[in-house]
């Protein structure tokens, strides 16, 4: 039968909702599986090294930070996320003036993880970790101050590194 028929148009309407029922009938019966979120979070829950969570400094080994305050990250934001306040300082060895970071303020809440802050920056002095969990009640806990906080890392153990290893097609679930 042809589709430019009745009869033709109704078979067809029929096969595409056989079609249909096929799928969900498969769906329906296949095995459920949720995975045991926040419980297991710690032993099985793996992130992407390359998640963009959170701003940090980047920091020596004796927790000195390479910011200069040159504010190039805080043109490039394109909301205004990050807001840097210097102060002009003379240099004791040379007598010239320099420019000092004061207060590198920046605004997890406003922030849409676009990188280009860290890309602007010419000296390496800011960088995304893949730190998570920063839910919070009050928004005004949510603007840090970087230069201020030192980050040991998240509450997740080898979260820099993606936490728990990556296993294709096995999750720690519960079947229901």
């Amino acid at each position: 039968m042809s589709n430019n028929s009745y009869f033709g148009g109704i078979a067809a309407g029929l096969k595409t909702l056989a079609t249909g029922m096929k799928v969900t009938m498969k769906e329906y019966f296949t095995p459920k599986s949720t995975e045991q979120y926040p419980e297991n979070r710690k032993t099985t829950l793996h992130i992407s090294p390359r998640f963009r969570g959170r701003l940090v400094f980047v920091r020596d080994e004796n927790e000195a930070y390479k910011c200069v305050g040159c504010t190039l990250c805080e043109k490039s934001c394109p909301n205004d996320t990050i807001k840097i306040q210097t102060e002009m300082v003379e240099d004791p060895e040379t007598g010239k003036k320099k420019r000092k970071l004061v207060d590198y303020q920046y605004d997890l809440g406003d922030c849409m993880f676009c990188e280009l802050c860290v890309n602007a920056c010419n000296f390496g002095a800011i960088k995304f970790v893949n730190d998570f969990e920063n839910a919070v009640f009050d928004r005004n806990k949510l603007v840090m101050h970087l230069d201020k906080e030192v980050y040991k890392g998240g509450s997740l153990p080898n979260l820099i590194d993606g936490g728990a290893p990556l296993e294709i097609g096995k999750f720690n679930t519960k079947t229901k």
